[in-house]
């Protein structure tokens, strides 16, 4: 088992090409190519968990934020990102972070957060744009089934709850190659013309390198034509945070407990409570100040995330309960879901689960 195998599984979960362009995810240290002894899965690299790395025999850290974020210029130890960073490296401790791309995933971070607090009926909060592409291409009627079918194995065509979708037209094309053309139907210097399928057929952008290459592979023109296009189509699968429903309605202080103990947390900071019930409940792991709109909007009662600020909580104007659990404390259960999915993924390796608790944070 090499780092690349446990990155492609990691990757089928939460593929990269969905980061934020702010983020720095996938692997931040080490060789790819490196044979994997154990891996350690932690919410942060940090120095106790690269130790405790070394003393579990794990030369890999999968880590949910990554350790380095900005660039670093030097590494000579005198921050805690440089020191794990040599650290890791003196011991061939290869360091893995996807961050933004498991939040925006359907089965990420704040999926997470609606299976703990009991939540039903999910859906993303803020779909992310530009996720649906589009391919149009052009090929003999006679091998219209056979690429159509090689563009489905890939990945093509899902849409929703539908795979193996497509719109097909048939049609004449024409095509006169020149004397270093190599052509496979008709000859060259001389104009053909071509009973063709035009197929039209959606994908995941992330998908988009091999499905450019099962075309090329399949199609049997030597220049194949195609167009890609980007859809403004709202992906109702990959986006930041998600909002879902209590199947009863419940009063702010039956919330609150049940915040504090299905998330463990001491306290909650929160808006002016108004004696509304509580059904509609938008979350969303780690800072965010940025979907209250989003969660407004979406008609939410309580909105549930962390890091606000002085100022935010104005903006729930009476009209929704926003609550602020904590960096660490929403993001906890990250950890145990890349766990539980790397060990089906992966059964019988030595797949660990850090016991440390990196929150930064102390309450007295």
């Amino acid at each position: 088992m090499k780092v690349q195998d446990i990155m492609s599984h990691i990757e089928e979960l939460c593929p990269l090409a969905y980061a934020e362009d702010f983020d720095n995810v996938g692997l931040l240290v080490g060789n790819s190519q490196q044979e994997v002894s154990g891996v350690l899965i932690s919410l942060d690299t940090l120095e106790n968990v690269v130790d405790e790395a070394i003393e579990k025999e794990c030369n890999m850290i999968v880590s949910f934020h990554p350790i380095i974020f900005s660039g670093l210029k030097k590494i000579t130890g005198k921050t805690y990102v440089e020191r794990v960073v040599l650290k890791a490296i003196k011991h061939d401790i290869a360091i893995y972070a996807m961050h933004t791309a498991l939040d925006n995933s359907w089965n990420g971070v704040s999926d997470r957060i609606c299976d703990e607090l009991g939540l039903e009926n999910k859906s993303i909060l803020i779909p992310q744009k530009g996720t649906i592409k589009k391919l149009v291409t052009f090929v003999p009627k006679k091998d219209a089934d056979t690429l159509r079918n090689a563009l489905f194995a890939v990945g093509a065509g899902s849409i929703g709850n539908y795979e193996n979708c497509s719109f097909n037209t048939e049609g004449l094309g024409s095509f006169q190659g020149n004397e270093a053309s190599n052509p496979t139907i008709g000859e060259k210097g001389v104009t053909h013309f071509e009973e063709e399928v035009q197929i039209g057929i959606t994908f995941a952008k992330h998908l988009e390198g091999k499905i450019i290459k099962t075309l090329h592979a399949t199609h049997p023109y030597e220049e194949v034509a195609y167009e890609i296009t980007t859809l403004e189509n709202t992906n109702q699968h990959i986006g930041m945070g998600m909002i879902g429903e209590f199947k009863k309605p419940i009063n702010e202080m039956h919330f609150m407990t049940l915040l504090k103990t299905k998330m463990n947390v001491p306290v909650v900071r929160h808006s002016a409570l108004s004696g509304k019930m509580i059904q509609k409940v938008a979350v969303l792991g780690g800072s965010g100040s940025f979907a209250i709109g989003a969660a407004k909007r979406a008609g939410a009662d309580a909105y549930v995330t962390a890091d606000l600020k002085y100022h935010d909580f104005y903006q729930a104007e009476g009209q929704i309960i926003l609550a602020d659990i904590g960096h660490y404390e929403s993001e906890q259960y990250t950890k145990n879901l890349l766990f539980e999915y790397l060990t089906k993924k992966i059964p019988n390796f030595a797949i660990i689960l850090s016991a440390e608790n990196t929150n930064p944070i102390k309450y007295s």
